[in-house]
């Protein structure tokens, strides 16, 4: 990569006199959960564990810490505020979320693509950026103006710091967007720090109870409002669908598919351009060796749990369905998931089909992270298998 945006040296420096609190993440915490307001004691316990091994990666950089705090505010937050909403409106419960669509597959399949391509029918609910890191009732225009500012802050901030991440990863604050945001553990703390405590704990992890508050959070944004068939997405769904299914057992499963071997390679660009902004220096031959190991797991779990889902329930869409020919593809998916394909929503498709205006080509490649294609098929045979019949004609 090249030389820090002077942007990411001047926080860095303007941080630098709150990175001493680092070293004692227990007394941190207590100041963030204070401030959060009362949560369950033992989410309170699994974010004080999160931010005390977060604290410990030697190459925290004062942004990384920062954004550390950041994260553990803000799920602290929103667990405070969905257990004080549905205390005050106890029907909020008995929202019903009928046959959810959930896209996964491995990230850089097109998830983002298939997610926003569904997200342009009227009859259907995704949830938007803002709403996902700040989950409400709808609330009066100021306090939606409000939520909607921060989440334009968080990604200029990031497009600041890091410019070529809107090329590999564009977001917007209004646009939809993945349950990464709304779920309370999942990999991504990884991708911002080396946490070896906590990816052994996250291993371990029974991810029925996450679930569970992520459809309180959609009941949340549901309440009070027209109802339509949500819309979700997360490649971290992968390798929990046992879980997912187990609290929406009605939903369908939209699968995305691409090569591993192109798969890989982008992802851990992804990461590495994130990670510049928390951690320094970077590891690229750890980060692959790290990054291939979750997502291979990632995927042999869901394989194992793709066993035994119901094929009407599963839909599977090749890379060539939208990476290839977005017009052609959009009705295919479509009709795999009930929906009805409009004129209206064709005019609309290059709102999400073309690539934003200054985005540059992303570039990759496996040897930069210590990899070869060898070491990829081996470690994704079983989905390569399963990946030549999807893409059979």
């Amino acid at each position: 990569m090249s030389a820090p945006p002077l942007a990411l040296n001047l926080a860095n420096l303007l941080l630098r006199p709150g990175f001493a609190s680092r070293r004692s993440p227990d007394r941190a915490f207590d100041r963030l959960a204070a401030s959060a307001g009362p949560v369950d004691p033992v989410f309170s316990a699994e974010f004080r564990f999160l931010l005390r091994h977060w604290a410990r990666d030697e190459h925290l950089t004062p942004v990384g810490w920062w954004s550390a705090q950041g994260h553990v505010r803000r799920h602290l937050e929103n667990r405070a505020r969905v257990r004080r909403l549905i205390a005050e409106h106890p029907a909020i419960a008995e929202e019903p979320i009928e046959r959810p669509v959930f896209v996964v597959g491995l990230p850089r399949t097109a998830t983002t693509l298939t997610h926003g391509v569904l997200s342009l029918s009227e009859q259907h609910r995704c949830p938007r950026l803002w709403e996902l890191l700040t989950p409400d009732l709808q609330g009066t225009p100021a306090r939606r103006k409000r939520a909607i500012g921060a989440a334009r802050m968080m990604v200029g901030a990031i497009n600041l710091f890091s410019p070529r991440y809107r090329d590999i990863h564009p977001m917007t604050a209004e646009g939809p967007d993945e349950c990464t945001f709304a779920l309370p553990h999942t990999i991504m703390p990884l991708s911002q720090a080396r946490i070896p405590e906590y990816r052994a704990r996250h291993h371990a992890r029974d991810f029925t109870a996450d679930y569970a508050y992520l459809k309180q959070i959609y009941q949340v944004l549901q309440y009070g409002r027209p109802r339509r068939r949500w819309v979700l997405k997360s490649p971290l769904h992968t390798e929990n669908l046992d879980a997912l299914l187990s609290v929406f057992p009605d939903a369908t499963i939209v699968w995305t598919h691409r090569d591993p071997a192109a798969v890989v390679p982008s992802f851990c660009s992804l990461i590495e351009h994130g990670m510049a902004l928390t951690l320094d220096p970077l590891d690229l031959r750890e980060l692959g060796a790290t990054w291939l190991e979750l997502l291979s797991r990632s995927m042999a779990r869901g394989l194992a749990a793709r066993a035994v889902i119901p094929r009407a329930a599963l839909i599977d869409v090749p890379y060539s369905w939208l990476g290839s020919d977005p017009a052609a593809g959009a009705p295919k998916l479509y009709e795999a998931v009930g929906a009805r394909w409009t004129d209206a929503d064709a005019a609309r498709l290059p709102e999400v089909a073309d690539r934003p205006r200054g985005t540059r080509p992303h570039r990759y490649d496996l040897a930069r992270y210590g990899l070869t294609r060898d070491q990829v098929e081996e470690a994704f045979a079983d989905y390569n298998a399963l990946r030549a019949e999807v893409d059979r004609p």
